[in-house]
């Protein structure tokens, strides 16, 4: 059974940081792309940002210079990194990872239960 827990959401003032993480855990071969995504209310979900296991990024363009995602490979752990928070930042993150379970098996997509980040004064 493959498990994404994720941490580190809250209250932040404007201007503020925080720091998300996303841990992966269970019997994994590999996990190619890890990716945070948010879902505001009343709004879809959307990408934040994604990194391949080679360290490659996409960002959405709301988020550039302000968020950074990182991975540690060896810890099966996704990082984002977010700064310069503003009150439109306020939502559920969830974290996204396409894992694959045994070699010559196609990846599945998997997702964290969610984290509510507020940016509020």
């Amino acid at each position: 059974q493959v498990q994404l827990v994720e941490s580190g959401g809250g209250l932040v003032q404007p201007g503020g940081s925080l720091r998300l993480s996303c841990a992966a855990s269970g019997s994994i071969f590999s996990i190619n792309v890890m990716g945070w995504y948010r879902q505001a209310p009343g709004k879809r979900r959307e990408l934040v940002a994604a990194i391949t296991s080679g360290g490659d990024t996409n960002y959405a363009d709301s988020v550039k210079g302000r968020f950074t995602i990182s991975r540690d490979n060896l810890k099966e752990t996704v990082y984002l990194q977010m700064s310069s928070l503003k009150p439109e930042d306020t939502a559920v993150y969830y974290c996204n990872a396409d894992i694959k379970l045994h070699w010559g098996v196609p990846s599945s997509d998997y997702w964290g239960q969610g984290t509510q980040v507020t940016v509020s004064s």
